[in-house]
């Protein structure tokens, strides 16, 4: 075996080759996965902003809880402040004034919870409304592949029974099956054809 000399013009033509090829695969870079970004990143990536936001959205929930009950017990405190103001209040009319506090508080934290469910609600729908689109496609894929299972099935079930058909034997049940495929073929072509319209 004996040693390869390499002159300067083939280093060079190497050199220029290597640096075409790296242009090519920049070039190239389209998808996710030619730039290095693997399904498990995106995965993490995407859990990672969802604690973030439900962390958000608690503490904006514990926000407006403690601040509808500070309200609440300050309404509470003023009524009671004009009770004992007033001279001659029984102790029913206190009763009803504490009563009438704890119902401002349990309406101020029910009027709370329900802006905090309802801005949950739009952000969810707000996340989940591009993958609606992908998400119904895909579905209609699925569908029209299953629907088209039966197909062969039945395609299958009467290639083996042709032979009855010529013979006169098991005519209904050759029609029946034959009406089977037909209907599933319909199905699975309805479900592409609205995946592909989509």
């Amino acid at each position: 075996m004996g040693f390869i000399y390499l002159t300067s013009v083939t280093a060079r033509e190497q050199v220029s080759l290597l640096k075409k090829q790296a242009k090519k695969r920049r070039d190239n870079l389209r998808c996710y996965h030619h730039i290095g970004m693997r399904a498990e990143k995106i995965g993490r990536a995407l859990g990672i902003g969802l604690r973030v936001a439900g962390k958000m959205a608690g503490q904006k929930l514990m926000g407006e809880a403690q601040g509808a009950g500070a309200v609440a017990a300050g309404a509470a405190a003023a009524g009671q402040n004009a009770q004992t103001g007033q001279v001659g209040h029984t102790a029913a009319g206190a009763e009803l004034g504490g009563q009438a506090a704890s119902q401002a508080e349990a309406r101020a934290k029910g009027q709370a919870a329900g802006r905090t469910a309802k801005g949950v609600a739009r952000g969810v729908g707000g996340f989940l409304r591009p993958f609606r689109r992908v998400g119904g496609i895909l579905w209609l894929e699925v569908t029209g592949a299953f629907f088209f299972l039966f197909v062969l099935f039945f395609a299958q079930a009467l290639w083996r029974m042709r032979e009855n058909w010529a013979q006169g034997e098991n005519r209904p049940k050759i029609l029946v099956m034959a009406a089977l495929m037909a209907a599933f073929l319909y199905m699975s072509v309805s479900s592409f054809w609205r995946a592909r319209r989509r």
